[in-house]
């Protein structure tokens, strides 16, 4: 609810009535006070009012002033000094059921949200005018109890340089010319008044720029006259970094602080005085915020102005245009609650302040996304960028990094410069190529290909390792090769959760020139049919084939020492054209297999992988019918086992070539 100058007058006329005395003029000083926003000064005389009347008698009159003391810290986000206020004011019976809504939004800036929620639950129960604005704190507290340990992957901290003890707020990055231009209230600013609406000194401008080493030096005041005895601040430039547009207040006694947006112009390092911009004729409305969009044709601010939709909106005009009128930005940004602070990134993305949609508490910063369709995508930035208080004037720099401003965690209701960085996501995809032995094969080569138009390669190192990055959500296909080796072909998809990742995928590459042993091919006992096991070790190998579609192999299978040559030639053949048959139903020209049993005549030699894995046999033996005779009975039938094979090697690379 805004207290305006008429309503503050009737009140201040019907306490006065009952007061009498030194109260009536302390009352109407205080309710003048309030009326031209001189809310620090107000809420002192209001307590002070406050104070002086008796508890019993004059209930009602204690419970008014309390609403108006507690509306006066409100403003000036001193949330625990309004909570208690505008509990006091319920207590005393004040029948203006905004004292709930008013102690909801204090309640929930505190992060106190199951009270809040409660405040919000009361003010609903009285058929309030404003029902929306508190189902959306509702909303908001509801929100953020169930996200409590929920936190989006900003970095967020304090950078001690930039902020004094008293308010430093509103950045602005000039990432061009590395400056960072701020508000402040420290105490070495223009002027020793204080100001009436915050009891701070009133703000200037000032700057922080990188020396050669590229760190951020202490904030300074701007060069020129744009700073003066008045509130000046939360200033923007156009692109050239020739312009600037600012926030000015200028104070008059006799009548409300005018709130408008001011030009300034650089010449060489000397900023002139600000020029007041003529926006129209509504001379009642106040304007700041000013942000212009990156192609320099638009300036977003914000306004109280006459076809809002409550509270404070944000609007745009056309810079490039005399006579332009300003817009609304419409409901789906405006709310009735206040949106401010815009800061435009490019002509669909727009970040701005807002207590008026759900969120956490006082001010959140929201991204809105202009879609197609001209609707906007609004969302709130979730914490740490946003917090229980106010959190506002978001600036990027390179990247997902910036700076904004927050009062979190400070009882005074003082502002802070906070930076913030979104680290990139440590996304890769690694692994190993070898041969079938298991053995690396250093220099091969790994392209990756994805839906989103990534192209890379990594070579495996000596030891045949390799690692490439990846992005979230895309879809890839993967491809080794390896001169005197088939290639091998993966697909791999990355998921889209926001989180660092490294995923591992290995490569086993086929030999041209030897055989490759074709691990977990599984026949019936003495039979010829494959087992239902096999298919995975089956399709593998046709995979190999329809990714290598020039080359022909030989499939040939081997049986141990058991039984006659003749029986295990036969066998062994079946067996072969099992697997040929097998190759053939998976789409793999029968032109490019041939066939061949081998029975027991081509027993297996110890190669590294087999020594790693049966240490027992030495590399390089050969596991003939005299060799396994010595053997123990138990290691007789690991060697027949590992003669019992199927191998495939490649007997040209130029089918259909030509």
């Amino acid at each position: 609810m805004r207290i305006t100058l008429l309503t503050g007058w009737l009140a201040g006329i019907a306490i006065a009535v009952m007061l009498g005395g030194c109260g009536v003029s302390r009352l109407a000083e205080a309710d003048m006070m309030m009326s031209r926003g001189e809310y620090y000064d107000a809420s002192r005389a209001y307590r002070k009012v406050y104070n002086s009347l008796a508890k019993k008698e004059q209930r009602a009159l204690r419970g008014e002033v309390a609403f108006k003391m507690g509306e006066c810290s409100f403003r000036i986000n001193r949330m625990a000094n309004a909570s208690q206020a505008f509990r006091n004011a319920i207590r005393y019976g004040y029948s203006d059921s905004t004292a709930s809504l008013y102690l909801g939004r204090a309640l929930q800036a505190e992060g106190e949200y199951t009270k809040a929620i409660e405040a919000y639950n009361d003010y609903l129960a009285t058929s309030p005018r404003d029902a929306k604005m508190a189902e959306n704190g509702i909303a908001g507290c509801r929100h953020a109890l169930s996200t409590r340990s929920v936190a989006s992957r900003y970095v967020v901290k304090n950078p001690k340089l930039f902020n004094s003890n008293r308010s430093d707020f509103a950045p602005f990055l000039d990432p061009v010319r590395d400056i960072l231009y701020i508000t402040t209230t420290n105490e070495r600013v223009n002027g020793d008044a204080r100001s009436e609406i915050t009891g701070m000194k009133n703000s200037d401008l000032w700057m922080s720029r990188r020396n050669e080493q590229g760190d951020w030096m202490r904030p300074e005041p701007l060069e020129g006259d744009v700073n003066s005895e008045h509130d000046e601040g939360i200033a923007a430039l156009l692109p050239d970094g020739m312009t600037m547009y600012l926030t000015v207040a200028k104070r008059d006694m006799n009548r409300d602080t005018a709130v408008g947006i001011y030009t300034s112009r650089r010449s060489d390092a000397q900023w002139s005085r600000p020029v007041r911009l003529e926006i129209d004729d509504d001379s009642v409305a106040s304007y700041g915020h000013p942000s212009p969009s990156p192609d320099g044709k638009w300036l977003y601010f914000t306004s109280d102005r006459r076809g809002g939709y409550g509270g404070k909106d944000i609007w745009r005009m056309r810079i490039d245009r005399d006579g332009a009128r300003p817009e609304n930005l419409g409901p789906l940004i405006n709310t009735a609650g206040d949106e401010m602070f815009p800061t435009v990134r490019d002509d669909s993305l727009l970040y701005f302040a807002s207590n008026g949609h759900p969120g956490y508490g006082g001010l959140d910063i929201y991204c809105a996304r202009l879609l197609p369709s001209g609707a906007w995508n609004v969302v709130n930035m979730g914490k740490p960028v946003n917090s229980a208080g106010d959190d506002f004037a978001i600036t990027f720099g390179e990247g997902e990094s910036g700076f904004f401003s927050s009062n979190r965690g400070d009882r005074r209701g003082y502002d802070h410069i906070y930076s913030f960085v979104l680290p990139d996501l440590r996304i890769s995809i690694g692994g190993h190529v070898t041969d079938r032995d298991e053995e690396p094969i250093g220099g091969a080569v790994v392209r990756i290909v994805g839906d989103d138009g990534t192209n890379r390669k990594a070579v495996a190192r000596n030891d045949g390792s390799f690692s490439l990055p990846l992005q979230r959500g895309v879809r890839y296909v993967m491809l080794a090769t390896a001169p005197g080796y088939l290639n091998a072909k993966q697909e791999f998809i990355s998921d889209d959760a926001e989180e660092d990742a490294e995923y591992a995928v290995d490569f086993m590459l086929a030999s041209l020139t030897r055989p490759n042993v074709i691990d977990n091919i599984f026949y019936d006992f003495d039979k010829a049919t494959l087992r239902p096991e096999s298919r995975q070790a089956l399709d593998s190998l046709a995979q190999v084939l329809h990714d290598n579609p020039n080359v022909t192999i030989e499939l040939a299978a081997h049986t141990d020492r058991k039984g006659s040559e003749e029986y295990n030639v036969a066998l062994s053949q079946r067996r072969a054209q099992s697997v040929i048959d097998y190759l053939i139903a998976s789409g793999i020209d029968k032109e490019r297999l041939k066939p061949v049993g081998y029975g027991e005549s081509q027993p297996k030699r110890v190669t590294r992988r087999l020594h790693r894995l049966y240490p027992q046999f030495a590399e390089g033996d050969v596991l003939d019918e005299e060799y396994i005779g010595r053997l123990d009975e138990a290691n007789q039938e690991i060697a027949d086992q590992i003669n019992r094979r199927t191998e495939f090697q490649v007997l040209s690379i130029d089918y259909k070539m030509y």
